[in-house]
C-alpha cells in the first residue's frame, strides 16, 4: 500500500512538471524602432527587442521568417537587443516581430512592427477644403493628391506618429473629418502608395488652424469612415508584459491546484480502502475466533453438565433403599 501511495506521489509530481515545462508560454517582448517606423529610403534604421532579465537570446523575423539572431550583453540592468539595418530600401519594409528563449523554453512572440520606407515615389499635393483656418464644430475635408497615379494615400498628423488613416483612390483620395475641435489642429502630411510599406515623398505641411479652441484639448471623436493603423509602442516599455504574465501565472496555477487536488482525492479515497480493507480483515479474523470461543465454551459447559448428571447418578447408587439393613 505505501508503495501504491509513493508511486501515485510520484506520477502526480511527474505530470504537474510536464504540464508546467509543456504548457507554460513565456510573456511576450516588446519591440519598438528607432528612430521611427517610417524610414526614409536608404537611412539607417534599428530594431529593438526587450524582455526579461532571464532572456539569453532573441530572434528577429521578418514577414514570418527567421531574419536575425542576437543575444543581450550579459550584467546589464536591462534584457535588450538591437537588430540593425544599414540601408531601408522596399526589401526592408514590411512586418517585424522578435521572440526569446530563456533556458529551454521561448516566448510568445511580440505585437507587430510594421516598418515603412518612404521616398520612393513623386511628391503629393495636400490641401484643405474650406480652407486651413476653420471654427470650431466645423466639418473640414483633406485632399492629397499624386499626379503619378496610386492607390492608396495615408495622411499623418504630426505629433500622432501611431494613427495613420488610410484612404483607397485614383490619383486622389478624400479624407473628411468633423465636426472639427480643438484636438483637429496640427500639421499634416500624406503620402501615395502601391504597397502598404513602400511610400512616396511626404507632401508638403498643412497646418489647421481653429481660433478659439486654445482651451479645448478634448480628443477628437474618431471619424467612422476611416480606417487606423497603430504603428510602434510608444507607451508600452513602462508596463512590460503584465497582463500576459498575469493570466499565464493564473494558468499554470489553477493547473497546479486541479491537479494537486486530484492527487489528494486519490490519496484519501486509498486512505479509506486501506482503511475499510483492514477493518474487515479484522473483524473477518475476530469472527473464527469468537466462534470458536463459544464452540469451547458449549464443549466445556456440556462436559460439565455430564459431570454433574454422572455425580447424581452415583450418589443415588449409593444411597441404600428403604430395605436395606
Amino acid at each position: 500500500m505505501l508503495l501504491t501511495l509513493t508511486a501515485l506521489l510520484y506520477l502526480g509530481l511527474c505530470l504537474t512538471q510536464r504540464i508546467n515545462t509543456g504548457k507554460q508560454t513565456l510573456p511576450k517582448p516588446i519591440i519598438w524602432a528607432k528612430p521611427s517606423s517610417r524610414v526614409p529610403k536608404g537611412n539607417p534604421v534599428s530594431i529593438w527587442c526587450q524582455g526579461p532579465q532571464s532572456a539569453s537570446e532573441y530572434q528577429l523575423y521578418f514577414e514570418g521568417s527567421l531574419f536575425a539572431l542576437e543575444r543581450p550583453k550579459p550584467r546589464t540592468l536591462v534584457s535588450k537587443v538591437k537588430f540593425f539595418i544599414p540601408q531601408m530600401t522596399s526589401n526592408t519594409a514590411g512586418r517585424y516581430y522578435c521572440f526569446y528563449q530563456s533556458g529551454e523554453l521561448q516566448s510568445e512572440h511580440s505585437d507587430l512592427l510594421v516598418l515603412v520606407v518612404t521616398g520612393m515615389y513623386d511628391i503629393p499635393n495636400l490641401w484643405v477644403h474650406p480652407g486651413p483656418e476653420v471654427t470650431l464644430e466645423e466639418k473640414v475635408t483633406f485632399f492629397c493628391h499624386l499626379e503619378a497615379g496610386t492607390s492608396k494615400f495615408f495622411l499623418l498628423k504630426e505629433g500622432e506618429p501611431n494613427h495613420v488613416q488610410q484612404r483607397h483612390g485614383n490619383k486622389k483620395a478624400e479624407f473628411p473629418m468633423g465636426p472639427v475641435t480643438g484636438a483637429h489642429r496640427g500639421t499634416y502630411r500624406c503620402f501615395g502608395s502601391y504597397n502598404d510599406y513602400v511610400w512616396s515623398f511626404p507632401s508638403e505641411p498643412v497646418t489647421l488652424l481653429i481660433p478659439g479652441s486654445e482651451g479645448n484639448t478634448s480628443l477628437a471623436p474618431a471619424p467612422t469612415s476611416l480606417v487606423y493603423w497603430e504603428y510602434s509602442l510608444s507607451t508600452k516599455e513602462s508596463g512590460l508584459q503584465k497582463d500576459s504574465a498575469f493570466w499565464d501565472h493564473t494558468t499554470q496555477n489553477l493547473i497546479r491546484i486541479g491537479l494537486a487536488c486530484i492527487v489528494l482525492m486519490v490519496l484519501v479515497w486509498l486512505l479509506a480502502e486501506d482503511w475499510l480493507s483492514r477493518k474487515r480483515e479484522k473483524e473477518g479474523t475476530n469472527r473464527p475466533a469468537s466462534w470458536e470461543c463459544r464452540r469451547r465454551w458449549r464443549l466445556r459447559c456440556s462436559l460439565k453438565e455430564e459431570q454433574r448428571d454422572a455425580i447424581s447418578m452415583g450418589e443415588l447408587k449409593a444411597t441404600p433403599g428403604p430395605g436395606a439393613i
